[in-house]
């Protein structure tokens, strides 16, 4: 990162030193069949300059390239799960060309593939994880926003990051299918997921990205447009790029020697046809924000719903993206509608702030996440449970430990007037099943409501989309683990917010639950610390804090029990039983006391730290004292040897 900084001052500083306007070219756009011809032309050269989608070849290898499909072009309908419904005569086909079979990817490809994304948000996320994932390479912040298309002034998708950025092989790995170079800890893998984010969300994406490294500066641009794709008649996927290279003897921009000047303006001329920008200077004045390395993502022709309106809507919220008209209908009592209508349980569905907020586990204190100019505030969903428990799984193939994982469950706060439950399972950091509701209930039971567990779950593979996960043994272990968990935990803690507490539990319940065929869950009540496996000391810590904080609120439901409401929840329209309030005084009492202790313990540790602190802060203060003591020593014999450099200086004058 210093080695960066370094060559990025090196640059600006050059820049600015040798600061001129870039030169335009003067060119005149050709109609479109002769910029198709040129641009076939250009690349039967052999010549790299743009990324080509075929199967069967390297997708850098261009030599193949024809030019448009003589089949009549496809308009591009607006609503996206119908842009796909044109003439078959587009799609995939082999021909012969230098005497060998080709197989050509056709542009509905790109529609078809980005089906796989059913939420617009998850598209989004897509994108925001290739951010995240340039953490490692020095980015501080990513932003998200809405622009304008100077064309036509429609609103369009803006996604910059600070990361490293990407050279001109990067960006064509980036525009090409299957190509990852991301290391087994990052959140990508597949190498598909910018195109099937990118033309979920519109028809059309531009990409400016500058890369600094060992002192070349270089900047390109990419256009994947399935407008331009279709109506052109292309019978394969084809991502005209243009590459520039920083002069410093000039102080500015030119084109890259990776390819000729003449293919670089035919893929100029392509960018300015089809991308929001008509000049290059234009396209270059994007880059203004960028700094000495980044990345801006650009994608417009933003996708219609299906009652004709834009998919994402800017207008609800100035400082939100949401997805029209989705807004769940909660079924509960109306006194208890709004609550849950305004739960992050629900509200992360259509608003992209609070989907954002809880996209990650953990997110570095040194990076921001900035949508419509407001950084995006993280959220931990552990925060919002009252009486945790912490439960060790580990989860075994064919005999074999695939790790160990620590599940957070608890009631929510707003228990039970929420009408939510289920499981945050995320998998390396990222959230991929949000409110997971593993335990089905129906009207008239009541059992896990109210019940949210949060895991991190990194030895099951999530599924292209990363909004659900691979259907395997694993994950159907998983799913009755966490089943059990839900039970367990309801019977041992349902009499604290307002229901019958269960002197013992049924051996086998209407919802299948067969505690004589499935080993019960160990709860570890009054300690947090799970009974087996190792957890680190920070965790252990920061398990008792939470139960700390819950102590008030046991002791608030203790008293709360002894005034005798009629024993029961005020406003419960769900059918809640009569709360046994001996039953309920007697744990909760045992639960305080339990929790006391742990606070004794902790305030003794605390006592500790404060006392060793002060003992730091002495020996800092007389370390200062005895360095002021060395700092006049060394002052005085400096003094006394300049007094004798003087007198020698007197002698040999004199001599």
């Amino acid at each position: 990162m210093k080695d960066i900084k370094e060559e990025s001052n090196f640059f600006m500083n050059g820049l600015q030193k040798n600061h001129k306007s870039l030169e335009v070219l003067k060119y005149e756009r050709s109609t479109d069949q002769t910029t198709r011809r040129e641009f076939g032309n250009a690349i039967s050269t052999g010549q790299s300059c743009s990324s080509v989608l075929e199967q069967g070849q390297s997708p850098m290898d261009d030599t193949v390239i024809s030019s448009a499909s003589s089949i009549c072009p496809a308009p591009v309908c607006r609503q996206f799960w119908k842009a796909g419904n044109y003439a078959d005569g587009l799609g995939s086909k082999v021909s012969i060309q230098n005497g060998k079979n080709n197989f050509h990817v056709s542009p509905m490809f790109l529609h078809s593939n980005a089906t796989s994304h059913k939420w617009a948000f998850g598209a989004i996320a897509e994108l925001l994880d290739n951010a995240v994932d340039e953490i490692q390479n020095g980015a501080t912040s990513v932003i998200v926003d809405k622009i304008s298309n100077p064309r036509d002034g429609s609103p369009a998708l803006l996604i910059q990051d600070d990361g490293g950025g990407m050279n001109p092989e990067a960006m064509r790995q980036c525009m090409s299918f299957g190509f990852s170079d991301k290391s087994k800890s990052a959140i990508g893998q597949y190498g598909n997921g910018f195109k099937t984010s990118t033309m979920r969300l519109g028809a059309d994406v531009i990409v400016f990205s500058r890369h600094l490294r060992n002192r070349v500066l270089t900047q390109s641009i990419g256009l994947l447009s399935y407008t331009f794709l279709t109506q052109t008649g292309y019978d394969r996927i084809v991502v005209p790029m243009v590459d520039y290279e920083f002069n410093s003897a000039t102080g500015s921009f030119e084109f890259s020697n990776r390819c000729s000047k003449e293919l670089s303006m035919s893929n100029l001329s392509l960018l300015l046809q089809w991308s929001p920008y008509s000049t290059e200077e234009e396209l270059l004045k994007q880059f203004d924000d960028i700094g000495s390395h980044g990345t801006k993502v650009i994608i417009y022709n933003l996708w219609f719903s299906d009652d004709g309106i834009l998919e994402l809507d800017f207008d609800t919220e100035s400082e939100d993206i949401r997805i029209s008209g989705d807004i769940k209908q909660v079924e509960t009592s109306l006194a208890w509608k709004k609550i849950n209508e305004q739960h992050i349980g629900n509200r992360f569905r259509y608003s992209l702030r609070v989907y954002i907020s809880i996209l990650y586990l953990r997110i570095p204190e040194t990076f921001r996440i900035k949508l419509r100019g407001r950084i995006v505030e993280h959220h931990n969903l552990a925060n919002d449970l009252k009486f945790p428990e912490f439960i060790l799984y580990k989860p075994q193939s064919g005999g074999v430990l695939e790790g160990q994982v620590i599940t957070t469950i608890g009631f929510l706060k707003e228990a039970p007037q929420i009408n939510l439950h289920g499981f945050s399972v995320y998998h390396k950091n990222r959230l991929i099943l949000p409110f997971w509701a593993v335990v089905k209930q129906f009207g008239w039971d009541c059992r896990g409501r109210g019940v949210v567990g949060v895991l991190e779950a990194n030895f099951i593979e999530p599924t292209h989309d990363k909004q659900d996960f691979e259907r395997t043994s694993l994950l159907q272990k998983l799913e009755s683990r966490l089943k059990d968990m839900t039970h367990e935990y309801w019977y041992h803690h349902c009499g604290l917010i307002g229901y019958k507490v269960i002197k013992k539990m049924p051996k086998q319940d209407s919802l299948g639950f067969a505690h004589g065929k499935t080993k019960p869950v160990k709860l570890n009540h009054g300690s947090s610390v799970p009974s087996s496996g190792k957890v680190s000391p920070a965790a252990v810590l920061g398990m008792k804090r939470k139960e700390h904080d819950d102590l008030v609120d046991a002791e608030d439901m203790k008293k709360h029990a002894r005034t005798g409401v009629n024993g029961t929840v005020s406003g419960q329209s769900f059918g809640a039983q009569t709360v046994d309030i001996a039953n309920q005084s007697k744990y909760q009492g045992h639960e305080a006391l339990v929790l006391t202790q742990e606070n004794k313990k902790l305030q003794a540790q605390c006592d500790e730290y404060e006392k060793t602190e002060k003992e730091l802060e002495m020996k800092i203060t007389q370390l200062k004292i005895a360095i002021g003591g060395v700092q006049c020593e060394y002052d005085r014999l400096i003094a006394e040897l300049t007094a004798l450099d003087s007198v020698k200086e007197e002698k040999l004058v004199n001599m």
